[in-house]
């Protein structure tokens, strides 16, 4: 009888796990299309623009001054590199449908350890860049306004960490939007603003006095470094490229997007890296407008409008990270309240954190150029290659 009654149970059991195991994929397959197939070309190209440019535009005429005019050149080489591994990605994803993420690409090109590496990578980097937003936030605003402090039950906080806690309550409501669609407005702000800082900088260079008299080098060969590292700086969106994938409605046009951003924002960097070198010299700043005159109208108007950049970024940036987090916790996709609580609780985080400022300002620009390389680059030429292999095997 005992025997009768444990085949009669282990099928139920076992069929029991398999039901709630399916409800499990069906919560994350909601959730996935909750937040996917809204966003129209159009809106994509402002989430590719914003992610692509933006704070790199800052010191982009440092990098030209410190490897001279012909390293030009490799901001160009750099930028078709950047578009041809975003288009291993499309191709990556269209491959396999159930690869939504870059892990999952890392996965499919290493492994479970492979999809571990490139998952904290990715994450540590998006992480540091958000916590860098709100340090550079911070410090422009403290050297606008150096007096401002508040103080709350007794214990008074300073300038800086004071306009650090003022942005992160911006950039919260942006950070609670699920909808890609509706993103894109805030995204559109972002290349305005980029838009605005390009054609400040050069009033002021052709009508403030300041001139294009600067001749500049031809090539530095000690600064081919610094130049490269700020030129892969600027083309740092890859972790990004995922999410925009599976927000589009039209999934075809997103090789469409990518040329158009990259080539608006080629143009864009290439432009402002001219003026600048040829305004300044080698004597620019590691950011432009710390170089301006401050007492010229434009010069105040690109300074100012540099503080945008960061809020619209903030949001697309981190979208990768908040949409990995909901999804340990599958009731969020159904539940608003727990949803916010998660957004703001990874700001709050960052926030947390923002006082370790020496270390994540390094962290910065390293995580954005040196991780670069390997957790996005390779991943999908891995893929790929893995699945030629495996295709070839096939055909023998």
């Amino acid at each position: 009888m005992a025997r009768d009654e444990s085949s009669l149970t282990v099928p139920l059991v076992v069929e029991e796990k398999q039901r709630l195991g399916r409800k499990l994929e069906d919560v994350e397959t909601i959730y996935s299309d909750s937040t996917a197939g809204t966003t129209s070309s159009f809106k994509t190209v402002f989430h590719g623009l914003n992610a692509l440019s933006g704070v790199g535009i800052l010191s982009i005429p440092y990098a030209l001054s410190s490897g001279g005019w012909l390293s030009l050149i490799l901001l160009f080489v750099i930028s078709i590199a950047a578009f041809y591994s975003g288009l291993l990605i499309q191709r990556c994803m269209d491959v396999d449908s159930n690869i939504r993420t870059y892990p999952d690409i890392g996965e499919r090109a290493f492994g479970r350890n492979g999809r571990l590496l490139v998952s904290v990578v990715m994450y540590a980097e998006l992480y540091l860049v958000a916590a860098g937003f709100l340090i550079l936030e911070g410090d422009n605003l403290q050297s606008l306004f150096p007096n401002m402090g508040i103080e709350v039950a007794g214990f008074e906080i300073g300038a800086r960490q004071s306009f650090v806690i003022m942005v992160a309550l911006i950039i919260l409501p942006t950070v609670w939007l699920d909808n890609m669609s509706i993103l894109s407005y805030i995204s559109a702000s972002g290349v305005l603003a980029s838009a605005i800082i390009l054609v400040s900088i050069f009033w002021t260079g052709a009508f403030d006095g300041v001139g294009f008299k600067e001749k500049g080098t031809l090539v530095n060969w000690h600064g081919i470094p610094t130049a490269v590292s700020l030129y892969a700086f600027c083309y740092c969106a890859h972790p990004v490229f995922p999410t925009l994938y599976t927000s589009m409605k039209n999934k075809h046009q997103f090789s469409n997007v990518l040329i158009v951003c990259f080539v608006l924002c080629t143009l864009n960097y290439a432009s402002m890296a001219a003026l600048g070198y040829l305004m300044f010299g080698s004597n620019v700043e590691s950011q432009i407008t710390l170089s301006l005159p401050t007492h010229k109208l434009s010069s105040r108007l690109a300074i100012y409008t540099t503080l945008v950049n960061p809020i619209a970024k903030y949001a697309l940036m981190v979208t990768p990270i908040v949409k990995v987090t909901k999804s340990w916790f599958p009731l969020s996709c159904n539940n608003r309240p727990l949803s916010l609580f998660i957004s703001t609780a990874f700001v709050v985080s960052n926030v947390t954190v923002a006082p370790l400022r020496p270390f994540l300002r390094r962290s910065y620009v390293a995580g954005r150029s040196i991780l670069e390389y390997d957790s996005c680059y390779c991943p999908p030429m891995f893929m790929l290659h893995e699945d030629f292999k495996s295709s070839q095997k096939i055909r023998i």
